[in-house]
């Protein structure tokens, strides 16, 4: 029978966990190691509504993206909102693997997924002198403003886009999944057209008309959810007797009132 710990030393092959940033908490969040596993849900966030899927699914771990902490905790309640999500699943016999910055750096991780959910060339690292993460990608050819911002919308099912810059015509492109904006000067270097990420704010919105490059805030959820089939589909591959299952309860937590 596989175990909690084959899919760890699993995953950890693929994306190291060496690998993770100073500030992050990735690896094996909560459980037991040595517990069998026969069915996984993969999700990107570990929320309530997870959790209680996980739970009417039968499913003994739950592997994901982001972290179910990041910061030490002095005590495990109910009364509170992290507390509450490791209660429930040691209560429901139910593991937590998160990958997260080093699933962001990895070969065919969430920047990977990202380039290749916009249907693009991937080109490699858009700043490798000082970054793991952000990739340089390109269309086979020139997209109109207009068609650009649509084709990302549709391309990563986004409730809605947040867009600054020059409306130009769109080849050369970089991206960063989920909070990589401190890179859109690395892509306005590279001759990029356009950069694609996440949670940017209100200086880098002005940053993007002095640089000359049109920036796109496509959401943290839709720029890295796409790595949530490529998890999903490792861990079938590898371990072709489990039920995998990918998450139906969350979504895109943020709408748009215009």
């Amino acid at each position: 029978m596989t175990n909690v710990r084959d899919i760890l030393d699993f995953l950890d092959s693929k994306a190291p966990l060496d690998a993770q940033l100073d500030f992050d908490n990735a690896g094996f969040l909560c459980g037991d190691a040595a517990s069998e596993v026969g069915r996984v849900l993969v999700a990107l966030d570990i929320t309530d509504a997870v959790i209680a899927e996980a739970a009417e699914f039968g499913a003994e771990l739950i592997v994901s993206h982001h972290p179910v902490c990041f910061t030490p905790m002095k005590s495990v309640t109910t009364d509170d909102l992290t507390g509450r999500k490791f209660a429930s699943m040691l209560k429901n016999g139910i593991s937590a693997i998160c990958m997260h910055t080093n699933l962001d750096a990895a070969k065919d991780g969430v920047n990977d997924a990202l380039c290749a959910a916009l249907g693009a060339e991937n080109l490699g690292l858009l700043a490798p002198e000082h970054d793991t993460m952000s990739r340089l990608c390109r269309f086979a050819e020139p997209m109109e403003y207009s068609d650009f911002l649509a084709h990302v919308k549709t391309a990563l099912d986004a409730n809605g886009l947040r867009c600054a810059g020059p409306e130009r015509r769109v080849r050369l492109f970089g991206v960063c999944g989920g909070a990589g904006a401190d890179f859109i000067p690395d892509a306005a270097a590279r001759g990029c057209d356009a950069y694609i990420t996440a949670d940017v704010k209100h200086h880098q919105f002005l940053a993007a008309d002095e640089l000359g490059i049109a920036l796109v805030d496509a959401g943290h959820f839709s720029t890295e959810n796409v790595v949530v089939p490529v998890l999903a589909r490792w861990i079938s591959e590898r371990f072709p007797e489990l039920e995998v299952k990918i998450a139906e309860s969350y979504k895109q937590p943020e709408r748009f009132y215009v």
